[in-house]
């Protein structure tokens, strides 16, 4: 049963059609899985898969004060990106923190896209705009727009057929705008948030029906599966993506999240100064993966100890790993820990279980940042 109150995309329906478990997720009726986490993650390896990921936010900022609010806003330096270009970015907050972490898309001269969590589209809107003092156009267009993400190895065989545009000579992290299944304007983005390459597609609503069903049968001779949110954890789990909420949020720091290299400090940005002498102490606390030496399934919250039995961080995410057949974490550790190669210990069920800190990504993918 639907609880009323749950926002929907606009394939709510196609979804159910197609017998996928429909759960709550940041406020929409979502689909988690169409037939199995484990079948889903390995057609997106493998093969490819399609998400529908239509609940995130965007909003269009345009206008001459367009570049100056967002770098106002952001860690990363959006005076680097060209049109065609897009950047993963955060919004820090006044306290060390993180308001969301975010793509920036430079759409043309004095336009750009923010794609924000699905979570935070109100807070985000609030947070920016009470920074929107020099006027800059700002339009939230997350009601209207769904996004398709497209992704595995054999994502450019299965969507070349639906389009104009040299899908394999689009670089990653870059994007073009143009007709895509019969759909004007369509934003086709090569990013994503699985390590398995492929597309981001960012449809017109009234569209939305037409590019679902052309991708669902132009992918089907390469075996394109749809593909919930299930799978997409275990995906961006084995990669290290960072998830806001799990991994990262209002009180986690860039720097202890491995998140320098979108902090600049070639820009004052908000709370600029502060994170600065922060970066110079250095992190009592970082963020890492690990892999689970033999068997156990770490989950969030669970406890980090050492070799003692004494604490030292929490899983912030955890899975087992499909590509691994072993268990698979994310979790904040005492930096002195934080090094690959180190034995920590995950608490489940009353026993400390081994397992080895892990450089990212923890499964190789096809991506590179």
């Amino acid at each position: 049963m639907i609880v009323s109150s749950l926002k929907t995309v606009a394939l709510d329906a196609t979804h159910q059609q197609l017998g996928a478990k429909m759960v709550p997720f940041a406020g929409y009726n979502m689909p988690v899985r169409y037939s199995s986490d484990l079948d889903e993650h390995h057609t997106v390896r493998r093969a490819v898969g399609m998400f529908d990921v239509s609940h995130m936010g965007e909003f269009r900022v345009r206008g001459p004060q367009a570049l100056g609010l967002i770098q106002r806003v952001t860690t990363n330096d959006a005076a680097k990106l060209q049109p065609g270009k897009a950047q993963y970015s955060a919004l820090p907050n006044y306290t060390g923190g993180l308001v969301d972490d975010l793509l920036v898309y430079m759409l043309a001269e004095n336009d750009y896209l923010l794609v924000v969590n699905a979570s935070n589209i109100e807070k985000d809107w609030n947070w920016i705009q009470q920074f929107n003092t020099e006027g800059a156009e700002m339009e939230d267009i997350s009601d209207r727009t769904s996004l398709f993400a497209v992704q595995g190895p054999k994502s450019v065989a299965a969507l070349q057929g639906l389009t104009n545009v040299d899908l394999a000579a689009i670089p990653y992290y870059s994007f073009t705008q143009g007709p895509f299944a019969g759909a004007p304007d369509v934003i086709i983005s090569a990013t994503g948030y699985t390590g398995a390459g492929g597309f981001e597609l960012y449809v017109p609503n009234e569209y939305a029906q037409r590019v679902w069903d052309a991708i669902m049968l132009a992918g089907k001779p390469h075996g394109l599966k749809p593909i919930g949110l299930g799978a997409r954890d275990t995906l961006r789990l084995e990669m290290g993506y960072n998830l806001y909420g799990n991994d990262i949020d209002d009180t986690t720091s860039p720097f202890e999240a491995g998140l320098s290299w979108i902090t600049k400090f070639t820009k004052e940005f908000t709370n600029s100064t502060a994170l600065k002498a922060q970066k110079a102490a250095g992190m009592a606390k970082k963020l890492v993966g690990f892999v689970m030496d033999g068997p156990g399934i770490p989950r969030g919250h669970y406890e980090l100890v050492d070799a003692d039995g004494q604490k030292i961080g929490d899983v912030t995410s955890g899975t087992q790993s499909p590509s691994l057949g072993k268990g698979v974490g994310l979790g904040y550790v005492r930096a002195e820990l934080a090094a690959p190669g180190t034995q920590i210990f995950v608490q489940i069920r009353g026993k400390n279980l081994p397992a080895t800190v892990h450089k990212l990504p923890l499964v190789p993918g096809t991506e590179d940042v």
